[in-house]
């Protein structure tokens, strides 16, 4: 039974007209960059990995970022960067918040620099900045970490795809150049257990969706990830938090017995509260996927 089989409804619906603008002024600009960092979100890291990527980076180098580190278990973080280096493909975890495992990736794009520098000399032409763009979801963190690569505030942080207005250039050191490009959503994810996973973690932007079948896919994902692989997460997250047992539950139903419990009997209210208290780390470092085995 997988995690959707219960909302055979189109759960979440975006705006293609955004999308379209975006991803057409991105791939304008993509020719002139040399480096694309894909920004992805610790908590989901497949979820967040956007379908067309790999056609747009194409034969550039791209670095792996996989922010919000802090929001998962280390023993899970480990397992990513296993299953990762099996691909062939490093990833470097991020806390751009606060800063920590940016300097990592700002060495990798330095490295990339170099390289392409060597290959300019070798036909003769002048050095020049190592050109990079950040690519992701909207809200995985891009802002945060263009920031701290800059080492000032520059790029207003907003939760709506577009709202990172018009592409431009931040230089960021000699070797580096930064394109700003706004968060990038698939026109159609036909994966709606991806979609629903992306709603969770609010790494969606300006979409309409059911904040109670999006909080009952939270618990039923919960119980299963339970299920699976306990000892990797936290003990009884739900529980833990609001004193009230999932396990005889679906998650619509425990979403119903949580507003008796605890918010006079509102179901809005209280599946907003299970979204909020979510990404706000209240029910502890919980991630949504675990890598395949």
């Amino acid at each position: 039974m997988g995690l959707t089989d219960n909302y055979k409804l189109n759960l979440i619906q975006w705006y293609p007209g955004h999308i379209a603008k975006a991803e057409k002024n991105l791939k304008e600009q993509l020719s002139r960059v040399d480096v694309v960092f894909e920004v992805r979100d610790a908590r989901i890291p497949l979820a967040t990995h956007h379908p067309q990527i790999d056609e747009w980076v194409g034969s550039k180098t791209r670095v792996l970022v996989i922010n919000r580190l802090d929001m998962i278990p280390a023993q899970v973080r480990s397992l990513w960067v296993d299953y990762f280096k099996n691909r062939g493909e490093t990833p470097y975890f991020t806390n751009a918040q606060h800063g920590q495992g940016v300097v990592a990736v700002s060495k990798a794009a330095q490295a990339a620099g170099v390289e392409l520098n060597q290959r300019r000399r070798d036909r003769g032409m002048l050095p020049r900045p190592v050109r990079a763009v950040v690519i992701g979801f909207p809200n995985v963190g891009k802002s945060a970490l263009i920031n701290r690569l800059l080492g000032k505030r520059v790029v207003e942080s907003a939760a709506r795809p577009g709202v990172t207005r018009q592409l431009r250039w931040v230089r960021i050191s000699d070797q580096l150049e930064l394109l700003d490009a706004p968060g990038v959503i698939p026109a159609k994810l036909g994966n709606q257990e991806a979609a629903v996973k992306l709603a969770i973690c609010d790494d969606i932007g300006e979409a309409s969706y059911d904040n109670q079948l999006v909080a009952a896919a939270l618990v039923d994902l919960l119980t299963s990830l339970e299920e699976q692989a306990g000892e990797l997460l936290p003990k009884s997250p739900l529980y833990a938090r609001y004193e009230l047992d999932p396990i005889p539950h679906t998650g619509e139903g425990y979403l119903h017995a949580l507003a008796e419990h605890r918010y006079k009997g509102d179901v809005e209210r209280t599946a907003r509260q299970l979204l909020t208290d979510y990404r706000k780390g209240f029910l502890g470092t919980v991630p949504l996927e675990l890598p395949p085995m």
